[in-house]
């Protein structure tokens, strides 16, 4: 009977090893979309700006394309 909540209390110590490997890859994955957005961000920001501030003065002089 010993041996068998020896395996059991085993058993339950894994589980928890595993829940706490899921969760650092779960923040290893939430930091890569962090950094790519990062990434996107700086790469088109400029390029964004100068679109919504082409359009908006469009808009200010009454324009239309």
């Amino acid at each position: 009977m010993l041996q068998y909540l020896t395996i059991l209390l085993d058993a339950k110590k894994s589980k928890m090893d595993e829940r706490g490997a899921s969760a650092v890859e779960y923040g290893l994955l939430v930091a890569g979309i962090a950094a790519l957005i990062v990434v996107v961000v700086f790469a088109f920001g400029g390029l964004v700006s100068g679109i919504f501030g082409n359009t908006s003065s469009a808009i200010s002089s009454g324009q239309a394309n």
